[in-house]
């Protein structure tokens, strides 16, 4: 079955992921479709009970290793997980940037805009997927309800990626690559290079240096979920300069937008997967009912 939404010019393809299409999950179900766009494919799970939710993975993320906090907030909101282009199911593309990522999540929000025209959703991004959160909030105003923003969108002050330690990060991003080889053809799989990782994360922090712009042109509701060590608690290295850098960054914006609730968890910025009931449970405490914010 074919159905589209002119505006957007995206076709939601209902279809089957064997024998989960309809699961039923306590009083629950579970919905799987696809949405075309762009020239990419990328898979949606809808399932959960109240308020409707979007979870947008970051780089190197994908809904499956988002699942543990997708079902947990599915038990107080209508959730919607993804893949973006090139991670998880999603179709491989010629072209991964910022600006990509950011038409694929307004593909995902133009469907569900399509499928429930009069609930705004609470948008929850995961590090790029908070960035992608704040810009899409920023140029679409009015289609949701609040943001949840976790260990992303962060104005540091300096860039993470400076030419020197470019041939540290590629070293790294090449080794990620390679251990990632053995996800191919599974749900946690990533398509890209290491140098386009590398590409996207300096991408990022030209992004960054200019998000303060976008946060000023929300009027919803912001929540900000973020690590306290987000290279790790080594006291060697680059991380405590990186770690320093990151709570600059928020301590920057909260002076630019001093209504925005914040959280910190002890944790490196692998939180979502590590302290997923955590978050869950300061996404359920920081809310009230309709989106306004709590101190």
């Amino acid at each position: 079955m074919t159905e589209k939404t002119s505006a957007n010019e995206v076709t939601g393809l209902r279809e089957s992921y064997g024998d989960a299409q309809q699961t039923a999950r306590d009083d629950r179900t579970m919905r799987h479709f696809t949405i075309r766009h762009d020239g990419v494919t990328l898979p949606v799970t809808r399932g959960g009970q109240g308020r409707p939710l979007v979870l947008c993975p970051g780089l190197n993320s994908t809904q499956a290793g988002l699942h543990e906090l997708a079902e947990l907030l599915r038990r107080d909101h209508d959730v919607l997980t993804f893949d973006l282009r090139g991670h998880g199911l999603a179709s491989a593309a010629d072209r991964y940037s910022f600006e990509a990522f950011l038409s694929d999540l307004a593909a995902v929000m133009a469907e569900l805009g399509r499928l429930d025209p009069d609930s705004a959703p609470t948008l929850v991004g995961y590090s790029l997927g908070a960035d992608l959160a704040v810009h899409y909030a920023a140029e679409h105003p009015g289609t949701v309800a609040e943001l949840v923003l976790i260990d992303g969108a962060n104005p540091v002050p300096e860039p993470f990626l400076t030419e020197t330690l470019l041939p540290e990060f590629r070293a790294m991003w090449e080794d990620l690559a390679t251990r990632q080889e053995s996800e191919r053809g599974t749900a946690r799989q990533v398509l890209l290079t290491a140098q386009e990782i590398l590409d996207l994360n300096i991408e990022i922090d030209t992004v960054r240096s200019r998000i303060l712009d976008r946060y000023r042109k929300i009027d919803r509701p912001i929540s900000l979920i973020m690590s306290t060590s987000m290279a790790g608690d080594s006291g060697e290295g680059h991380a405590p300069r990186f770690n320093q850098n990151w709570r600059a960054g928020v301590e920057r914006l909260v002076r630019d937008q001093p209504h925005l609730v914040t959280s910190w968890l002890d944790a490196d910025h692998q939180l979502v997967f590590t302290h997923a009931p955590e978050i869950a449970q300061i996404i359920r405490s920081t809310r009230r009912p309709g989106g306004q914010a709590t101190s």
